[in-house]
């Protein structure tokens, strides 16, 4: 099964633009996306997110979030790196 992880998930829209598209697409089937952030709050927003689209339109992904990079990155097929120099703060002024 492909597994996607998306390194910097705490960015809520980027990751709906990206990992929704994939969860659109029929053609990827059943498929694993691991979320990776620091922040622990951005990161279970980001996945209760995918999970409502998921569900919405039936789609055979299977999302999960971890804060440990490496159980995010294990076996991973497509890596997807979308984070924030600086974190999250620096860009709202």
């Amino acid at each position: 099964m492909m597994k996607i992880t998306f390194i910097g998930a705490g960015s809520t829209v980027f990751a709906k633009n990206v990992l929704g598209d994939c969860i659109l697409t029929p053609e990827f089937g059943k498929f694993d996306i691991a979320l990776f952030d620091i922040d622990k709050q951005r990161l279970e927003d980001s996945k209760n997110m995918l999970e409502n689209i998921n569900a919405n339109v039936k789609s055979g992904a299977r999302i999960y979030a971890t804060m440990d990079r490496r159980d995010a990155l294990k076996d991973a097929d497509f890596v997807v790196n979308a984070i924030q120099v600086g974190g999250y703060d620096p860009c709202t002024i």
